[in-house]
This record gives C-alpha cells, sequence and structure tokens, in this order.
C-alpha cells in the first residue's frame, strides 16, 4: 500500500464518524453559524458531499484513463448552491448523504492501485500528485472539522 494511502483512509473513516455525531447536536448548534457571517455548521456539512462527488466522478475516473482532467466547477457557485440546499434538508439527510458519499470514495480509493499514487494531475497551470490531491482533500476537512468543533465540540458528545 502507497505510504499516505493508508492516512487518507484511516481519515476518510474518522470524518464519517465525525460528521455521525453531529447527529446529537441540537437543531440550534446545528444552523448556528462557525462564525460571525459565516456558514451554518449545516452548510458546512452539506457541502463536503458535492466536493467529494466531484472528485469520485470528475477527477478519479480520468486519473484512471489517464486523460486529460475536465475543467473543475465554478468553487464559489458549488459551495454556494451546496449552502443553499443545506438549509432546506433536515440534519438526517444531509449527514446521510455525506456519509454515503463517503463511503463510496473510501472505496474507489481503497481500490486504486499504488502506482496512481505518484501521477502527476495537471490543473490549468498547477501540476501535483494524486496524493498531493488528496492530502488537500484531508486538510480541507480538518479546516471545517476544525470550525465544527469550536461551535459543538464533538468531543464531548
Amino acid at each position: 500500500m502507497h505510504k499516505n494511502k493508508e492516512d487518507i483512509l484511516i481519515h476518510l473513516e474518522y470524518s464519517i464518524d465525525f460528521v455521525k455525531k453531529l447527529l446529537e447536536v441540537s437543531e440550534e448548534n446545528w444552523r448556528t453559524p462557525i462564525s460571525k457571517d459565516k456558514w451554518t455548521v449545516a452548510e458546512v456539512v452539506g457541502h463536503l458531499a458535492p466536493w467529494d462527488e466531484f472528485l469520485l466522478n470528475d477527477r478519479l475516473p480520468y486519473l484512471l484513463d489517464n486523460t486529460p482532467l475536465p475543467i473543475g466547477p465554478d468553487v464559489d457557485e458549488l459551495n454556494r448552491q451546496s449552502a443553499e440546499i443545506s438549509r432546506s434538508k433536515s440534519k438526517e439527510e444531509i449527514i446521510s448523504n455525506f456519509i454515503n458519499v463517503r463511503r463510496n470514495l473510501i472505496i474507489t480509493i481503497n481500490n486504486l492501485d499504488d502506482e496512481l499514487w505518484d501521477r502527476n494531475l495537471n490543473l490549468g497551470e498547477t501540476s501535483l500528485t494524486l496524493d498531493e490531491y488528496l492530502k488537500g482533500f484531508k486538510d480541507h476537512d480538518l479546516h471545517h472539522i476544525n470550525q465544527i468543533n469550536k461551535v459543538v465540540n464533538v468531543a464531548s458528545l
């Protein structure tokens, strides 16, 4: 197994456990902004699954075929749409969707051949390996997990 594959898989499992614990959070805390003029906990969690789906549908398949990557979505627009959708869905729906998509991502990443981890991805003028790209996803998750923990201390649940 590639040296960082296990780390990414452990993180993805951890993120599911973390989000599952949010089922215990009150509706008030679920709908509380992470800080002034920022998204709510619901919106933060709700925007993660669309990015996982993007990785599953618009990055990993192209890497496997070694074909050029399609242009990614407008980040601000995808995030805006995800936050808007999250405002109209229940906590259970948002969390269930996150878990289902994240489990698919775990299966897909687990099945990736080790040689793919060091293959370069060319994203516009940026070139990075799949390993670096997935570390970026992990860092993105951890950033939001830390924000959520400032509103709701998941460890105390």
